[in-house]
This record gives structure tokens, sequence and C-alpha cells, in this order.
């Protein structure tokens, strides 16, 4: 029972210091009291149960555990893709929503709380302030990779002429060629067609890139591709959300928090990315050989 309580102890004094230091980050996003639960006929499953989480600016915050432990239901509760049973989800935005008169209501100086939103203004809300990249593409098949990302854009802005030049300018950026832009998705290697919907997912500028297991159909090389892509956002500033079951994505990640049957049970602060620890050329490979075993003893105290 002592050896117990100084765990306990010790675990305390762990996310204590934990929270003091991300305390002098900014808050971009929060969530109280959350909980999710799905009836099937007489049967009640609690997915989410009554978690505390919030999301910083600029972080790259990755979101672990085993199968079933709630994951993607957290990041679509997060990203307003679907509503909690119970608890407050608050962005801390630069606006007022997206209806400024009907939501004003729900804007206090502690940022705009979108689960009171309805269903209009949960889309609209999504659209201003939130980009969604997932495991599959979900490309529009009988539309170019050029105008994939363009309807997007168009959905916020009318101005085609320089939303055209953003989207050429992003695609260039994640080695889509200017020959590749009018090609369907079929015609696309599936790497390509996942880097597209990572600039579809950008394209509006998001305060927040909600990612759902981005890289799983991938193979190894376009795995590294995209996870690349999505490091330079966020060296960028993007702020990034990203689930995942493989460490190799969650490296990226200078947070890792893992969750368990719904619950959050610890959490870990990698620092930035600073290359692949088995880069022989990488000049800070010592450090990320560190900063890897950081990461595997967490996963490992974690029961991963």
């Amino acid at each position: 029972m002592i050896i117990n309580k100084q765990t306990d102890e010790k675990a305390g004094m762990r996310k204590e210091h934990k929270m003091s230091e991300n305390r002098e980050k900014e808050v971009i996003l929060n969530a109280k009291d959350l909980s999710k639960s799905f009836s099937n006929e007489s049967v009640q499953q609690h997915v989410l149960k009554n978690l505390n989480l919030s999301i910083y600016k600029g972080d790259f915050t990755v979101i672990m555990g085993n199968s079933g432990s709630g994951k993607s239901t957290l990041l679509y509760a997060l990203s307003g893709m679907d509503r909690p049973s119970l608890g407050t989800i608050t962005y801390n935005t630069e606006d007022n929503g997206p209806d400024k008169k009907n939501s004003k209501r729900y804007s206090s100086a502690g940022g705009i709380e979108i689960s009171k939103f309805n269903n209009d203004q949960l889309a609209l809300f999504r659209r201003d302030h939130c980009g969604f990249v997932f495991q599959q593409n979900y490309l529009n098949d009988s539309m170019s990779a050029l105008d994939n990302v363009m309807v997007s854009g168009l959905l916020k802005t009318k101005d085609r002429k320089a939303l055209a030049a953003k989207a050429k300018e992003l695609l260039g950026r994640v080695e889509i060629s200017e020959q590749d832009w009018k090609k369907f998705p079929a015609q696309l290697s599936g790497g390509q067609q996942q880097r597209v919907a990572v600039v579809r997912g950008v394209i509006n500028s998001p305060e927040v890139l909600f990612a759902d297991e981005p890289t799983g159909a991938l193979n190894s090389q376009n795995t590294i591709n995209v996870l690349d892509i999505l490091t330079d956002l966020n060296n960028e500033g993007q702020s990034i959300v990203m689930v995942t079951h493989t460490v190799k994505a969650a490296e990226r990640a200078n947070r890792v928090i893992y969750l368990a049957d719904g619950i959050i049970t610890d959490e870990v602060d990698l620092g930035p990315y600073i290359g692949d620890y088995k880069d022989e050329t990488n000049p800070n490979k010592e450090e990320a050989v560190q900063r890897h075993r950081k990461l595997k003893d967490f996963l490992g105290a974690m029961g991963w």
C-alpha cells in the first residue's frame, strides 16, 4: 500500500509539472467533462468518460491507445464532427463563430462553445476553423486533383483566382506536379492521393488540422512522405491533432496523449521532432535516439 501511495504521489507530481508547463502555452481548444455514450437497444456503451483536455496552439498532439479506447471518438468530438453526450468543447477563436448573430449567446471571454451549436452552425464552424485528413482520402473520383482541393476552398471564398493560386502552390509543395493537377484520383498513386487530401485539409487555413490515421493505408515510403508534410506544416505553426496506432507516426508529435477505456491515463512531452533516430546522417541522431526511447518507455508504461 505504501508503494502504491508513493507511486500515486509521483504520478500526481508529474501531472502537476506537465500542467505547469502547458499553462505557458496558448490554449486553442478546451474540452471539459467530456463524455460520449452509444446505445444499442438495451445496451449502453460509455466510450469517453468525463474527460478533460486542452489543445495548445502550434502543438503537434498525438492521441494513442489500444483499439476501442475511444481515440477516433475523441477526435470527432473535438472537431465538431460528432456531438458529446455530456460536457463542453470550447474554441478560443478570433471571431464570434460561424453565425455571428446567433452564436453570440455562446460566446464568452473563454471562447466559443461549439457543443451548443446546431448542425448548420457546426458545419460552418468546421469549414472556417477545422481541417481534416482521414485514413481513406475521400477524394471525388469525378474531379481532378486540383478541383478536389478547389471545391473545399470555394465553400469559404468565391475568389477563384486567388484560391487556384493557393491550391497550386500547396500542391507544388507536396510534390504534386503541374502535369498531375488535372489527373483524376484513379490516375494518381495512393501516396499522391493522400498528399492531395492533406492539401484539401489545409486549403482554408484551419486553426486545427485533425488527422485520423492519415498514414494507415499507405506503404512505408508514402507514410514517410505524408508525415514529412505534416511535420513541415507544424513547423510553420499549424496546430495538429492526430490519432495513430504507430510509433513511427507518434514520433512526429511534441505531445503524446494516451487513452485507455475512454480516459486519459497520462501524456508525455517529447519536444520538437529532430529527425529520424535511425538516420546515420542526422546531426541530431543522439538526441533523436533519446527522444525515441522516451516515447517507447512511456508507451511501455502505458501497457502498449
